[in-house]
């Protein structure tokens, strides 16, 4: 059974997720600073802030598809 504390980071998980494939990056950075503020060690949430804050200053090409290309190893 899924913890509500689980749930409640999902909550904001998946808001964030949203907002990041639309993307509206100060949602999603809004959104995954509260999952992180409720379970702060989960990897996708703060992988995707990073993410959410990087195209906020150098969004990508319009005709992005959602897919983040690794530019260094």
């Amino acid at each position: 059974m899924m913890t509500r504390e689980k749930q409640d980071m999902l909550k904001y998980y998946n808001l964030g997720l949203a907002a990041y494939k639309q993307r509206k990056w100060d949602d999603a950075i809004r959104a995954f600073e509260m999952a992180l503020k409720i379970v702060p060690d989960d990897g996708p949430s703060r992988l995707y802030l990073q993410r959410s804050r990087d195209y906020s200053q150098n969004p990508p090409p319009e005709n992005w598809d959602g897919v983040f290309v690794m530019t260094t190893k």
